[in-house]
């Protein structure tokens, strides 16, 4: 699998999220080999439930076919920064790297806001990359946002 496949799955999962009616933003966990360990959109609305993020869901779900609570080897791929809630998460399921589409400035955790990952309290730093297939994500969100204008 090359390194894009796994930012076009996290984009399929954000359009269904869209469709469903939910904001737009997918998520896919991989392992070192980029095995595809879980995949989710968000399901907020579904779930009527604020956590349900997709990230949340991926990773709950790769630790959960793991049976581990640490995916150390892992790497998240997902189309918007993680907010400050999943930003926590993603140290605190020690995930090894952080790959994501569109920058975040207003809701963001990692590069903007909170900046959870930099914070002295952060016991886990994966590494980051921002950027990947930016402007599809990004255009995914404000038609996302327009429509319901």
């Amino acid at each position: 699998m090359t390194e894009a496949a796994p930012m076009a799955l996290a984009l399929e999962e954000a359009r269904a999220a869209g469709a469903r009616g939910e904001v737009p933003v997918g998520a896919v966990v991989t392992d070192a080999a980029g095995r595809i360990l879980a995949r989710a959109g968000n399901e907020v609305e579904a779930r009527h439930d604020p956590s349900a993020h997709a990230e949340m869901l991926a990773l709950r779900a790769a630790a959960a076919a793991r049976g581990a609570k640490w995916l150390a080897d892992a790497t998240l791929w997902v189309t918007l920064e993680p907010c400050p809630m999943c930003a926590q998460a993603i140290s605190f399921f020690r995930v090894r790297r952080v790959v994501f589409g569109a920058y975040d400035p207003k809701g963001g955790g990692v590069e903007h806001g909170a900046r959870v990952l930099a914070a002295p309290s952060c016991h886990h730093v994966p590494e980051v990359v921002g950027g990947m297939r930016e402007s599809e994500a990004a255009a995914l969100l404000r038609a996302f946002f327009q429509a319901r204008r």
